[in-house]
């Protein structure tokens, strides 16, 4: 989720895509993307098992922007 271009960049997991972007969008979830208006979601990849959705998150943090 980003809240503009080359903006803020929040990375994280779900296990409902849909409900969670809604939840964004309508600043429902308290935290680091509601304090920084986070509401484009700008990319997803499923995953079928949870460990490899959380292993691909830990990978994206640690990218740099270039």
């Amino acid at each position: 989720m980003i809240n503009h271009r080359n903006g803020t960049l929040y990375i994280g997991f779900t296990l409902d895509l849909i409900k969670r972007v809604w939840q964004h969008k309508n600043k429902v979830a308290d935290g680091f993307t509601k304090k920084y208006l986070l509401n484009i979601l700008v990319w997803y990849e499923p995953h079928a098992m949870i460990e490899s959705a959380i292993t691909r998150e830990k990978a994206l943090k640690y990218w740099h922007r270039v």
